[in-house]
């Protein structure tokens, strides 16, 4: 498997980043890891540096746009990563009582899943459409597909960084600019967890990790897995809006 030069990597310190991260670490690859667990990050640096990578951290909040932008710019004019995995999210739900979601939480979710990784794109794209070259991959989910009752916020999230991949690819490609867009279902970490509701066919972060490796250097147009989820969730998408609801009620996605 052909490995990247330079490969940055946001939300490393969690569990799907932090596979990545382990998984491209090679001799020579310098990876730029980003997070908010700095001890996560430094002891997931190590990791990587062992198998002879060279890695540098930075912790900061997606949130803060302005200070995103401002390191994102910096680090493009110091190193110019070959491959940007915009993978840092975070979910939140409408509670076991059923209370729905609280507004300063959906500011926070559409800040770290959408916002922020359009301002990311915005800053490197410039500096790679100069050079016409490098790939961009999009972390969105298969909860993209058709929202589920339980997580309202984070699945028009996903829809929204699922779109925004599939018009950037369009657009970019003529230019020698690889744009994937990553669907995942259910991979084992904290985050899967707190999310309600059945989780099928869940795998480990370290499947998903090689999963979305080979869909990369393949340049797959959506990174989509596991394989029965994912036709399950397009047919929700291509369904009449009231049978797919039906279906999820019945599968246990009541709220």
């Amino acid at each position: 498997m052909t490995t990247p030069a330079c490969v940055l990597i946001t939300g490393a310190s969690g569990a799907i980043g932090g596979a990545l991260a382990r998984g491209y670490a090679a001799p020579g690859v310098t990876l730029i890891l980003q997070g908010r667990d700095r001890a996560g990050l430094e002891t997931l640096a190590r990791e990587c540096a062992a198998f002879g990578a060279k890695p540098s951290i930075v912790c900061l909040d997606m949130r803060d746009v302005g200070r995103l932008r401002r390191w994102a710019g910096q680090m493009v004019q110091e190193t110019l990563p070959d491959l940007v995995i915009a993978n840092a999210g975070m979910n939140i739900d409408i509670g076991p009582d059923n209370g729905g979601e609280r507004w300063e939480d959906i500011e926070a979710l559409l800040e770290i899943n959408v916002r922020a990784v359009m301002a990311l794109v915005e800053v490197v794209l410039p500096a790679l459409r100069a050079r016409r070259s490098g790939q961009i991959a999009l972390m969105s989910s298969l909860a993209g597909y058709f929202g589920l009752p339980v997580t309202p916020s984070y699945c028009a999230s996903k829809a929204a960084v699922k779109a925004y991949g599939e018009a950037l690819r369009g657009w970019l490609a003529p230019e020698g600019i690889r744009v994937n867009v990553i669907m995942p279902g259910y991979v084992d970490s904290p985050m899967c967890r707190a999310m309600p509701g059945p989780k099928p066919f869940l795998w480990t972060a370290e499947r998903a990790a090689r999963v979305i490796r080979q869909g990369l250097e393949k340049n797959r147009a959506r990174i989509a897995f596991p394989f029965p989820l994912h036709v399950g969730t397009w047919l929700l998408a291509v369904l009449p809006a009231e049978v797919s609801t039906c279906i999820l009620r019945w599968l246990g996605y009541r709220g």
